[in-house]
């Protein structure tokens, strides 16, 4: 089985009233813990990976190791993706390399960091959408801002200086025709999202209910969401780290938004606890190995135990087979013919 389009994952997701999970890779075995996951809970996967990633494993190591996952494991559906493009050059450059997903993070400008008008994000997100469909390609956009910094990426704050608004987000989605839409209700990238656990005055899911009532066929995507378990920052600090006390999105909410027209949710810092929490558990237990599989195995079956956990609970686990994948030619021509148009004035139930 190729790799296969995250729109067909969400637009199956969307039939079923799931989310998938999107979780970033950096090396070999946060690939083999995702797939692992997605085996050990017959779940469809998202496999992302950063600009950052990109550059720190030179993306053709990555890309291959995700080609190899595929060729290891066919039954697993696997969508590759690039998370918080920054640029039209960025996501081109992934869609040459053979990711079959992007995402034009318009919302800041090419420095990662500061906020872009509302028609820069789109004309820059509409060119890559046209760019992009005509090969195949899914195209993610974000209206908003998010708060915090992850990968050097992010405008910083807490998430609450540039909510999405429900009406520019109807207007974005009818102007670029994006397959999905990531929006701004508080969240933020990182480990440090909230100070307490959050209520309605940080984490506004109430805005999300609103922007989903008024695009009801767009697939809306959650940035920011790892839940920040307070078992895995435990782990870490007991064996060295030095965690400060911080909470994530409670799994229930981010259930009530896959209720709401979430597909999409992006998790990233809760494999990095995983991960850590037990390379450092290694180390401080068996300070004589040195074998580095002594301790990345553990780490790899820690990110494998967590991935598969929020495959349930997000409830794509048991969909891993529910439909036979369609080529990346297949979608150009739905893109092409009209089918899979996504905006608003077009969509159809």
């Amino acid at each position: 089985m190729p790799l296969v389009s995250m729109r067909q994952l969400l637009d199956e997701a969307a039939k079923g009233g799931y989310g998938v999970g999107a979780f970033n890779v950096n090396n070999m075995e946060q690939i083999q813990a995702i797939v692992g996951a997605a085996i050990e809970t017959n779940s469809p996967a998202i496999i992302q990976a950063s600009r950052g990633a990109r550059s720190y494993a030179e993306d053709r190591y990555l890309y291959h190791l995700i080609l190899a996952a595929n060729e290891l494991h066919p039954e697993v559906m696997i969508a590759m993706h690039q998370d918080h493009g920054n640029s039209f050059e960025t996501c081109k450059s992934a869609i040459e390399l053979g990711f079959t997903s992007v995402m034009m993070d318009g919302s800041l400008k090419t420095d990662g960091k500061t906020p872009n008008t509302f028609e820069e994000n789109v004309e820059i997100t509409r060119r890559t959408v046209e760019y992009a469909h005509d090969r195949g390609v899914t195209v993610e956009g974000e209206i908003g801002v998010l708060g915090g910094v992850e990968d050097g990426h992010g405008a910083g704050g807490t998430g609450l200086e540039h909510l999405t608004d429900p009406d520019q987000a109807v207007e974005f989605a009818e102007r670029t025709g994006v397959d999905a839409l990531a929006i701004a209700i508080g969240t933020s990238h990182g480990a440090y999202k909230f100070s307490k656990k959050p209520d309605g005055s940080v984490l506004k899911m109430d805005l999300l209910i609103a922007i989903h009532k008024q695009l009801p066929h767009t697939h809306l995507v959650m940035h920011g969401s790892s839940s920040v378990p307070k078992e895995l920052q435990d782990i870490v600090n007991k064996y060295g780290g030095h965690l400060k006390e911080t909470w994530g999105v409670p799994v229930e909410e981010i259930q009530l938004g896959i209720k709401n027209g979430v597909r999409k949710i992006n998790v990233d810092t809760d494999s990095r606890l995983a991960i850590t929490g037990a390379i450092r558990k290694v180390f401080a237990e068996t300070p004589d190995k040195f074998d580095p599989r002594d301790y990345l195995k553990p780490a790899r079956e820690a990110m494998q135990k967590l991935v598969a956990e929020r495959m349930r609970e997000f409830g794509q686990a048991g969909h891993g087979a529910d439909y036979k994948p369609l080529s990346i030619e297949a979608m150009k021509e739905g893109y092409a013919s009209g089918a899979l148009d996504t905006r608003p004035s077009l969509a159809t139930k």
